[in-house]
């Protein structure tokens, strides 16, 4: 044979994958060289399905010169692993993956991203779960189009409420709408790691977590006993929201969950009517943080009054106009948040011996 494996391999790792911006050394492997075919499988560490025609004509390229007339197969499939957490907590039972969707202050639209972007990560092949945990003021089940609706109880567990493709949990569907949560601190973080604990998460490559703004209980309570991969900050361009974001950044910072980056939402209002867009929130404050504090900037999404009508209709950006300019913003940011997560290193727990000391 003209060309061995190791020869057509050392050829590919020149090829950049777009989402990373680094080749593509990991993930190729040569499904058969012999006289009657050439075929390839790529394995990508995040979600991306609607990057593998694309990936794959690309490697289908660079395979010609080896083909010698023998047709050439390319198979790109996505492998999600488990990531490292905090040190000392184990992962969650059917959950390989945890993201934290934070935010300094309310009203930064943090929970739509939060939707957005479990409905994006779905969308690209992911298996995703999102957990309300703003037990003060849950508003999954709403964005979800799932209000009014009671889970499952299965063996003493809840059964995860599902939509458009994503299991969801909140403390909305135990509660009635305009029953006012009065809760301490403690009692809030207990009901925090139930709702973690108690549902019986379905094989979720990524579940999301949409916070409560502030830095307060549930946030340590996170940080101390849920294995979180990494944290989004959600924010505004303006200052006073900047000021808030910046707290909630060096929080997770100080209890040890990476930051995958920094999301700025309202960059700019978009005109319904003649598609204008203006800086009214002001401009730049994600860029001076990313900065700042040598954290990346994921993306910036508009105000824009179509974001919103989805949401409160139940069927998010990402499912109400899936083609649209919008969902691919959301899209971008997902694909990037998975990369980041791809990147960090893996954790292999599962796989560890465990000894046990028996009296015989």
């Amino acid at each position: 044979m003209a060309h061995s494996d190791a020869d057509i391999l050392a050829s590919l790792a020149t090829l950049i994958d777009p989402d990373t911006g680094k080749p593509y050394r990991k993930g190729l492997a040569i499904a058969c060289n012999d006289n009657s075919r050439l075929a390839l499988s790529v394995k990508l560490p995040y979600p991306a399905k609607s990057r593998f025609a694309e990936i794959g004509a690309l490697f289908t390229e660079a395979l010609a010169p080896f083909a010698d007339g023998r047709p050439v197969t390319v198979e790109v499939s996505s492998q999600i692993t488990s990531h490292a957490a905090q040190r000392g907590v184990p992962l969650l039972p059917g959950v390989k993956n945890v993201i934290a969707v934070s935010s300094g202050k309310g009203g930064v639209g943090k929970s739509t991203t939060a939707a957005n972007l479990a409905l994006a990560l779905a969308a690209e092949g992911a298996r995703v779960g999102i957990l309300d945990a703003d037990i003060y003021g849950p508003s999954q089940p709403l964005m979800m189009g799932l209000q009014g609706q009671k889970p499952e109880v299965v063996d003493g567990k809840l059964k995860p409420l599902e939509a458009h493709g994503v299991q969801t949990m909140s403390i909305g569907y135990l509660v009635d709408d305009d029953q006012a949560m009065v809760w301490r601190g403690p009692m809030v973080s207990q009901a925090l790691q139930q709702l973690l604990n108690d549902t019986l998460w379905d094989e979720l490559d990524y579940l999301v977590i949409d916070m409560p703004p502030g830095t307060g209980d549930i946030q340590l309570t996170l940080s101390q006993k849920v294995p979180v991969t990494g944290a989004i900050v959600v924010t505004t361009p303006q200052d006073i929201a900047l000021i808030d974001a910046k707290k909630g950044l060096k929080m997770f910072e100080k209890v040890g969950v990476p930051i995958l980056g920094i999301v700025e939402n309202m960059a700019m209002h978009v005109c319904s009517q003649c598609g204008h867009e203006e800086h009214i929130f002001g401009h730049g404050g994600a860029d001076k943080m990313s900065a700042q504090y040598g954290v990346d900037v994921l993306g910036s999404l508009p105000l824009d009054l179509s974001i919103r009508l989805s949401t409160d209709e139940g069927k998010p950006t990402v499912v109400a106009e899936p083609d649209g300019k919008l969902a691919a913003r959301y899209q971008q940011i997902a694909r990037r948040v998975a990369v980041k997560v791809g990147d960090k290193a893996r954790d292999f727990s599962s796989k560890m011996p465990k000894i046990v000391i028996q009296n015989s």
